[in-house]
């Protein structure tokens, strides 16, 4: 449906009174909700079987460093595929409305998911399977770029006057909501099946088949998604703009001419969010379950292999499912304060909550080795882990809330979609494309301990200090002046 025959099929109300807005507030809520937590889902699937699987099945170097980083480098390409995503979604965002951006942006997301859990592996085809997976990854990355800025558009265009910040949450809170359900159903999966080396050891069904359920599953979860997003019509801010000449043929240009220094500042305003979010995920995903130097030392026993305790690179030794669990714990609270953060966010202002939450990330960097260092008495290490991730969660949601806000009120409405999306994607270059290979090089550097780790993590959240305190306040933009200039280009 275009934005023009959306306009139309709305009533029209009598002088004096109150428009039903175009979109109720429950479908505005349930499709950009729906639809980032489908594409989280995808995305947090690939992240756990790139520590799990790819690194056995797809890059088997014969070093377990080298196999975990050629994994996640493919992990990270998606990230240099997501401005490209963004650049292309944003310009039909912006010249033809969010709707069906939308739609083309979870269709491709959900058959690359599908197909990478149809693809052979190195066993079968060799390097080819992980030039395949390559490619549906940056796909999925592609896809992604465009995701995330619609369905913010979304809630934020058609909030009412004083929540645009609550509203812009709800696309935020799919994150939390994506991670626990991809892990709950990789959890099932390994549990369900037989583990003759012991529960905390990867079955070999689990390596053979069990993998893939979780990307064909996925399948099931965009049809739902569809379902809610071909519901929508166009927002009435989106409308307005069409109507008063402000669309442009080129939305790129646009933003880049009148708007480059908010797509500077809202990278890095984005930068420390990413950073923190990969490294609570990806990376404590890795350490926690690698296995530490008497653990490594006994499997070399067992199996009679030789054992250089001086080269191993130590992590805390948690089996996969005890550590998971202990992940969805945390995300809890990041989902809590997800939705804590909107009203907060609208109440003191966007700017002043980010510059706290961000300081109180950098100083939570500083604390990497209190928290993640193992100690005498294995509880106690369990316990400062647990609260390790509590804390990190809580500060990923206060800090990732406010941003579905933040990031769109930078740009006037008819270069919205293109300028929050390249912001937010250019920043996953910095941050997410390299936050676990940096990790993962930093923990080697540091022989096993995470304290570099947590210094990388300080230095992003001082970057992003700096864009905060060159950027103004966003709260009282006004979305119905806020539309840009511009004469309508021939659609």
């Amino acid at each position: 449906m275009s934005s023009s025959s959306a306009a139309s099929a709305t009533p029209a109300s009598a002088p004096g009174d109150s428009a039903a807005p175009a979109n109720p507030r429950s479908r505005v809520i349930t499709a950009s909700l729906v639809g980032t937590t489908i594409e989280f889902y995808d995305f947090y699937v690939y992240a756990t079987a790139a520590v799990l699987v790819f690194p056995i099945l797809f890059f088997p170097t014969g070093n377990e460093t080298t196999s975990l980083l050629s994994s996640f480098a493919v992990f990270g390409a998606a990230m240099v595929a997501r401005p490209i995503g963004a650049v292309i979604f944003g310009h039909f965002g912006d010249r033809f409305g969010r709707k069906a951006t939308l739609v083309a942006s979870l269709l491709t997301m959900g058959i690359a998911t599908f197909l990478i859990g149809c693809l052979p592996t190195y066993n079968d085809i060799g390097w080819w399977a992980a030039f395949l997976l390559l490619l549906l990854r940056l796909f999925q990355g592609f896809a992604l770029g465009g995701e995330w800025s619609g369905a913010a558009l979304v809630a934020t265009e058609n909030a009412p006057k004083g929540k645009r910040a609550w509203y812009g949450t709800f696309p935020q809170l799919g994150a939390p909501i994506g991670f626990i359900i991809a892990n709950t159903v990789f959890l099932v999966i390994n549990f369900a099946l037989p583990h003759p080396d012991g529960p905390a050891q990867r079955s070999e069904a689990f390596l053979t088949w069990g993998w893939r359920v979780p990307f064909l599953f996925s399948a099931v979860m965009v049809i739902i998604g569809l379902w809610v997003r071909l519901k929508l019509v166009e927002s009435e801010t989106f409308t307005k703009a069409e109507q008063t000449g402000a669309i442009r043929k080129f939305p790129l240009g646009e933003v880049i001419r009148s708007n480059w220094k908010n797509l500077i500042l809202g990278t890095f305003i984005m930068l420390a969010t990413y950073v923190l979010f990969y490294l609570m995920t990806s990376f404590t995903l890795s350490y926690g379950t690698k296995p530490t130097v008497e653990g490594a030392q006994k499997v070399a026993d067992a199996a009679g292999t030789a054992f250089d305790p001086s080269t191993y690179v130590a992590g805390l030794g948690f089996g996969y499912t005890d550590f998971v669990i202990m992940q969805i714990i945390g995300v809890i609270f990041f989902g809590i304060f997800t939705l804590l953060s909107g009203p907060v966010a609208d109440t003191i202002g966007r700017r002043k909550l980010l510059i706290w939450v961000t300081a109180a990330i950098g100083v939570f960097g500083l604390l990497f080795n209190v928290f993640l260092m193992p100690q005498l008495d294995p509880k106690f290490t369990g316990a400062l882990v647990q609260a390790f991730l509590v804390f990190g969660f809580t500060l990923m949601g206060a800090t990732f809330g406010p941003m579905g806000a933040v990031l769109p009120e930078l740009f006037p409405t008819n270069v919205r979609y293109t300028g929050s999306a390249i912001s937010y994607n250019v920043s996953s270059i910095l941050g997410a494309a390299l936050a676990p290979l940096v990790a993962v090089a930093l923990w080697a550097a540091a022989g096993g301990q995470p304290w570099l780790v947590g210094l990388y993590l300080s230095g992003s959240a001082v970057l992003t200090l700096i864009a905060l305190a060159l950027s103004k306040e966003t709260k009282d933009v006004d979305y119905d002046t806020n539309i840009g200039l511009g004469e309508t280009g021939s659609l």
